[in-house]
């Protein structure tokens, strides 16, 4: 099933940098309808390989060590960093590997079309979750 209801950016939405007397700051998504959600994952652990019909999503990475893959390509990345994940496209967060000082990485998702759960395709899952769905 697909579940576009609402419009999906075909690529990477301009960033804004705005500046004031006191600093600035980055604007990811100004009146626009976007879910925005803030991802943890442990040391040794990830998200299933997955795909949605019906957004698109933006990770920002907040702490080193975040390993990402999009399509079959596999990166490690730092804070500040941030990748862009097509509607259909099969991506992956991991956490850094378990072991002595290891910690959860975290990532801000601004997701853009219509975020549901249901839209989930997954092609490979540690937990052994269904194939499609929550």
């Amino acid at each position: 099933m697909n579940y576009v209801t609402k419009p999906i950016p075909s690529a990477k939405p301009p960033v804004d940098f705005v500046t004031r007397p006191w600093g600035s700051f980055k604007q990811y998504a100004f009146n626009q309808d976007t879910t925005v959600s803030l991802m943890s994952v442990l040391p040794g652990q990830r998200l299933s390989l997955q795909s949605h019909t019906g957004r698109a999503e933006l990770w920002i990475v907040l702490d080193d060590g975040v390993i990402v893959q999009v399509g079959d390509t596999i990166t490690t990345h730092r804070a500040g960093d941030e990748i862009w994940i097509p509607a259909n496209e099969k991506h992956r967060l991991s956490g850094p590997p378990a072991g002595p000082g290891a910690q959860p990485v975290r990532v801000l998702e601004v997701a853009f079309g219509n975020w549901q759960q249901a839209d989930i395709t997954r092609y490979e899952d540690d937990f052994r979750r269904p194939a499609q769905g929550e």
